[in-house]
């Protein structure tokens, strides 16, 4: 699903980063705020995701448009690392971490029909 080679945090480290507790950020896993992979029986969050002490713009909205779309997590991790060479950054994740969220949330839109 999500290689190997792409740097993660633990719950906590995302939780001490954001200023939040253990709990918050777990509810935003669980209202599709944020994403997470499993690994070795524990959950983590690409450090991609953070700028930061905050999400990278527009990653919450950009999920939202994914799931609307039908996208499920996996497909969602799988999609923002997908290389694009057409895309500022050649991935979705790294289009976004460079501001260029429109034309991510675009195609992401576009995929839904």
């Amino acid at each position: 699903m999500l290689g190997q080679d792409v740097a993660v945090l633990s719950l906590a480290e995302v939780s001490d980063e954001l200023g939040l507790s253990a709990n918050k950020v777990r509810q935003m896993l669980r209202d599709g705020q944020l994403l997470a992979v499993r690994r070795d029986k524990e959950l983590f969050v690409p450090a991609d995701f953070l700028a930061g002490k905050t999400l990278v713009k527009g990653l919450a909205g950009l999920l939202t448009v994914l799931a609307d779309a039908g996208f499920d997590r996996t497909e969602m991790l799988r999609w923002l690392y997908s290389e694009d060479e057409s895309l500022p950054g050649t991935t979705p994740i790294n289009a976004l971490r460079t501001n260029h969220g429109t034309e991510v949330k675009r195609r992401a839109q576009a995929m839904a029909f």
